[in-house]
């Protein structure tokens, strides 16, 4: 569970990496911030492609991000949008790779907390490494 002054920091920062955000097509800026287990944050603009299914959202580009540079365990992502918009399904799958558990706070772009829950109460049944057969 994050604290009061953790979600607002991640919350803020997931705002300031929304104003990264390259969205010509759909005008939809999404910031979103990842905060680590040991308590960095890793920051993801979504940025969109003429060619439509080669953009990539903010979640992701957060998550890549972080898991490039070493960490593998999260507890919590923030995602700004305008209007409040939760994570999509490949967002969620993505996220889901690196535990169930992550505390999700989705805000709109004052940074009013419209939706606080989390990754397994937004992708229920998911399937994980867990499933594969070895």
């Amino acid at each position: 569970m994050l604290s009061p002054e953790e979600r607002q920091r991640l919350v803020a920062a997931a705002r300031e990496a929304r104003e990264c955000a390259y969205a010509p097509y759909s005008h939809y800026a999404v910031g979103a911030a990842i905060l680590t287990a040991s308590g960095k944050i890793y920051t993801g603009a979504n940025v969109e492609n003429a060619v439509y299914p080669l953009g990539l959202c903010a979640e992701r580009v957060a998550l890549f991000k972080a898991v490039s540079e070493g960490e593998r365990a999260f507890r919590a992502v923030a995602v700004v949008t305008s209007s409040g918009g939760t994570p999509c399904g490949a967002c969620r799958q993505a996220l889901r790779e690196f535990g169930a558990d992550w505390d999700v706070v989705v805000a709109d772009e004052q940074g009013e907390v419209r939706l606080e829950t989390t990754l397994t109460v937004l992708l229920p049944a998911s399937f994980s490494r867990e499933d594969l057969a070895d």
